[in-house]
């Protein structure tokens, strides 16, 4: 093996393998192209984590949630309220509504999908339909989170999670998929198949002649 682990962002290979490299990177014209041996640029670096952190985070299944009907089960509860009721407007009465739903776990969801009262009044019957089949007991609503609000449908998530003790599944869309984890593997897989590519060339430090003599030189970025 010509692998040299000692300095590995300095250079993989060792002495032999440098030699070889330098010889052949000399002989080679590129039908009159040249060729340096730079480093890769920092701001080009830089550029690449910035892409790669700007895609995760705007792709990461935290912010793709979609919304559930335990989500709006609040909000269509506090619809019965006199407060509500009282309202002149749909506008304050959805004020009224977000107001008084304020402090759950839910606020970051209900942040990311708002409603209106019209919406409301459009779920609002299925929901109370979940409501009651879950208050008679029927261990298939016992979570109206395994059920999601799709246009002005209220359907059972397509996701299949664990089992509960009751033998029902968990139907609840994860705040990290396989998607994701296979993104970060491939990302990851991809970055370190560069770098071994880039640091088993010679070091930076050397730089070719082109056909004249060569000589090891100091490269500053």
């Amino acid at each position: 093996m010509n692998w040299k682990t000692d300095q590995p962002f300095v250079c993989l290979s060792d002495d032999a393998k440098v030699s070889r490299d330098k010889a052949l990177w000399e002989s080679e014209d590129l039908g009159g192209v040249t060729v340096n041996n730079n480093p890769v640029p920092k701001p080009i670096i830089g550029l690449i984590i910035l892409t790669i952190i700007t895609a995760f985070l705007v792709t990461t299944p935290l912010w793709g949630q979609r919304p559930t009907a335990g989500m709006y089960q609040g909000y269509v509860d506090s619809m019965d309220t006199p407060e509500v009721k009282a309202a002149k407007t749909d506008k304050e009465a959805m004020e009224k509504i977000v107001a008084m739903n304020k402090g759950t776990h839910f606020d970051a969801l209900l942040e990311r999908h708002p409603v209106t009262m019209d919406y409301l009044r459009l779920i609002r019957p299925q929901e109370k339909e979940l409501e009651q089949k879950q208050q008679s007991g029927d261990k298939n609503y016992q979570d109206l989170k395994d059920y999601e609000v799709v246009g002005d449908k209220i359907v059972k998530a397509n996701f299949e999670g664990n089992f509960r003790e009751d033998g029902t599944r968990i139907r609840q869309q994860p705040s990290w998929d396989k998607g994701f984890t296979i993104d970060v593997f491939y990302v990851s897989y991809f970055l370190t198949f560069v770098f071994i590519i880039i640091k088993r060339l010679p070091p930076t430090t050397w730089q070719p002649k082109h056909g004249n003599q060569t000589t090891d030189v100091k490269i500053n970025y």
